[in-house]
């Protein structure tokens, strides 16, 4: 580095990222910072410069020598692991400065010698003692595999048979027959029996072994409580999202226009996947792509950006940091929060060149086979690559990877000026109501019933196909037939849900699931 770089770097205080000191006092202290960078994201300790009031105080040749001789030593000696760093030197008037450059680390947490670990915060560094925080920094580096864990109380009971169903029927689809010797297609077999295509006599849960996403033991592991657990939140309360479109461009905003409640959101993966990809498609408008006013419309925001955005945040999120993913719409903007920072190594910069480096490796190679991702690193830049306006942001302080959606500023005056704020209280209209402003000339059409908050939650839940039975445990109510005319045939009638087996209604493994719009 030059003078006059290591001067901007004293004038500017980038003290997070740089430690000064004036000359190697106490090896042990030198130690404790290289300790605390390795564990950050790295840095500089430039020696030469009093840390105090950022006078140069230039060392010797022989003292040059000497300081980055102990550097090295001290690297090498006082730290577990031990590190490799990089000394460079930078002439000043009357002598020389010294800099070592610190790399983060690729194998954390580091350790001084006395078996402390220490982390950077702001110009100062402090000790680690939660273990959450060592879980984080393992996770962080790949030491420590957070989906590959055990969930010592989940059972096959506690899974979605039909979420297996549909994972084994995409990821073995060339190796399953055309048909059985009975002329049923794999489609219409239940789990157990496509496993037992595979492999003879085998079932789904012989299989899930077989991929890693049961222990040999019969455990389950985090990723397969993630992937096909009917309630993931009974065991992970936070592996959830929250959904909330605002008035207004600030997230301290009191009203909203919409707002998915927690329960919406209760499910495994592909169930918060379709959930969020519906408040999407309910909360941003559509628009005219072609000159044909009969078009169809489009999302102001194409669907393949938000589909992969939205898998992204599910896929990649941290599962040690205790937070949900929020997906916000604000008047100006869409932002997508996914808890944990970039794994080490990792930059916006490549991640947005189509680098991928995945942090949940047992979760990210299955859950392709439920969510509409490659897992080949062109997702973001083919999101890119639909004319967005986005940006990104790893942001270190709230421990997390923001992703922000510019909406067109046509778009933000029609919300303005067609919209107005909506009352909240007990008079306020549901928030499952959508206010689109009408022409006095604007052609009528058939009007649809408004959904009340427990069938649009019936819709969420049968993302994946439910019976009877499950959709009236969901309910809370007893499973009579004025119960499911009530809350299942009146919503077959309006187009909300259908029969995976329409031919035959009353068929013993009938079961519902929501229309695709």
């Amino acid at each position: 580095m030059t003078e006059k770089e290591i001067l901007e770097l004293r004038d500017l205080a980038e003290v997070g990222k740089v430690q000064f000191k004036e000359r190697i006092v106490d090896n042990y202290d030198i130690a404790c910072e290289m300790c605390a960078f390795s564990n950050y994201r790295g840095g500089r300790i430039v020696i030469g410069i009093n840390d105090k009031t950022g006078v140069i105080n230039a060392l010797s040749y022989k003292e040059t020598q000497e300081t980055t001789a102990a550097l090295g030593q001290i690297a090498s000696t006082m730290l577990n692991p031990s590190i490799l760093i990089e000394t460079d030197t930078s002439k000043v008037e009357g002598g020389n400065l010294v800099i070592a450059s610190i790399k983060e680390g690729t194998n954390k947490p580091y350790h001084d010698n006395k078996g402390i670990i220490w982390m950077k915060q702001g110009s100062d560094k402090r000790r680690i003692f939660d273990n959450m925080e060592l879980k984080a920094m393992m996770d962080d580096c790949g030491t420590f595999e957070a989906d590959e864990v055990v969930v010592p109380d989940a059972s096959m009971d506690d899974m979605d048979m039909e979420a297996i169903k549909t994972f084994l029927l995409k990821k073995f689809r060339d190796a399953l027959p055309k048909q059985t010797d009975d002329g049923r297609k794999p489609a219409d077999l239940n789990a157990d029996e496509i496993a037992s295509l595979l492999i003879k006599d085998k079932t789904a849960a012989d299989i899930l072994r077989n991929l890693k996403l049961i222990k040999p033991d019969g455990r389950f592991t985090v990723a397969a409580v993630i992937l096909f657990a009917k309630a993931v939140q009974r065991f992970f309360p936070t592996y959830t999202a929250k959904c909330i479109s605002f008035f207004g461009n600030s997230i301290g905003g009191t009203e909203y226009r919409d707002r998915f409640p927690d329960t919406s959101m209760e499910g495994n993966i592909l169930h918060q996947f379709n959930a969020i990809m519906q408040f999407f498609t309910r909360n941003l408008r559509n628009v005219q792509v072609e000159e044909n006013f009969n078009s169809l419309g489009e999302l102001e925001i194409p669907s393949v950006a938000l589909m992969e955005f939205t898998a992204n945040a599910l896929v990649h999120r941290s599962l040690v940091w205790t937070m949900p993913v929020r997906m916000f719409i604000f008047d100006n903007r869409v932002e997508i929060h996914s808890p944990g920072n970039l794994p080490a190594g990792m930059t916006v910069e490549s991640v947005v060149s189509g680098i991928s480096m995945p942090r949940n490796d047992l979760l990210f190679n299955n859950a392709a086979f439920l969510l509409p991702y490659t897992g080949a690193g062109s997702g973001l830049k083919r999101a890119i690559d639909t004319g967005i306006d986005v940006q990104f942001n790893d942001n270190e302080k709230t421990k997390e990877f923001v992703v922000t959606i510019l909406r067109k500023e046509h778009h933000v005056n029609a919300l303005s000026s067609g919209e107005t704020h909506q009352p909240q209280g007990k008079n306020a209209p549901s928030f499952n109501e959508t206010h689109q402003p009408q022409s006095k000339n604007a052609p009528t059409s058939k009007k649809k019933h408004q959904l009340t908050k427990k069938q649009q939650d019936i819709i969420n839940f049968c993302s994946i196909p439910r019976s009877a039975q499950e959709i009236m445990d969901r309910l809370g109510i007893r499973n009579q037939s004025r119960s499911r005319k009530r809350y299942i045939q009146s919503m077959i009638e309006d187009g909300q849900l259908e029969m995976t087996i329409p031919e035959n209604p009353n068929d013993p493994n009938q079961k519902y699931r929501r229309v695709k719009k």
